[in-house]
């Protein structure tokens, strides 16, 4: 049986967090499926947006553990993230869909289940995320966010579409899932 995430459950060091979000279902106004794929991000290494202090982008990192962090990739796509101890954040980077899935087709413009949210930037698209969720407590009632009865398989590897810090391994995903946004190394 599954069971609801405290915010609290974010209290903790980040590697750890997000490799325990795996296999989690998480909702938005219910839509949403299981968390295949996330990435961790910690203050005191430059890929983390929290690394250079707080500006009015990071803010919502420094709010404190469940606190859910939003921004623009590039421009064109948006993040989500949740902040966990000191400032580090979880990137959730790909689910599958279980929940709403005529919704996420509609607002993807496409039906291969697959595509829906493979990948962060088509998971917000998907769960229509932006920037006006940025800030707001994971426990909020928007949000579902359920631990799997059981931890999946995971595999492990470098963390993906950044230039800084690309050596450490904190990219995390559920072995053999079709929705990951990239395949890990046959070594990771």
């Amino acid at each position: 049986m599954s069971r609801a995430i405290d915010p609290m459950f974010f209290d903790r060091e980040v590697t750890l967090v997000a490799r325990d979000l795996l296999g989690a279902t998480l909702l938005v106004d219910g839509v949403g499926g299981i968390i295949v794929e996330t990435e961790a991000y910690h203050p005191t290494e430059p890929a983390s947006h929290a690394y250079i202090g707080v500006t009015a982008r990071n803010a919502s990192m420094f709010k404190g553990p469940g606190t859910v962090y939003i921004y623009r990739s590039y421009g064109m796509h948006w993040m989500f993230n949740i902040a966990c101890t000191d400032a580090a954040a979880v990137l959730i980077r790909a689910l599958e869909p279980t929940e709403g899935i005529e919704r996420m087709a509609e607002r993807r413009g496409l039906s291969a289940p697959r595509q829906l949210a493979s990948g962060p930037g088509k998971l917000c698209a998907a769960l229509a995320i932006g920037k006006r969720h940025d800030g707001l407590s994971i426990a909020d009632p928007l949000f579902t966010l359920t631990l799997a009865a059981e931890p999946p398989p995971i595999v492990i590897g470098p963390r993906i579409g950044i230039s800084k810090a690309v050596d450490l391994p904190w990219r995390f995903g559920i072995a053999g899932s079709a929705f990951l946004s990239r395949r890990f190394a046959a070594s990771a």
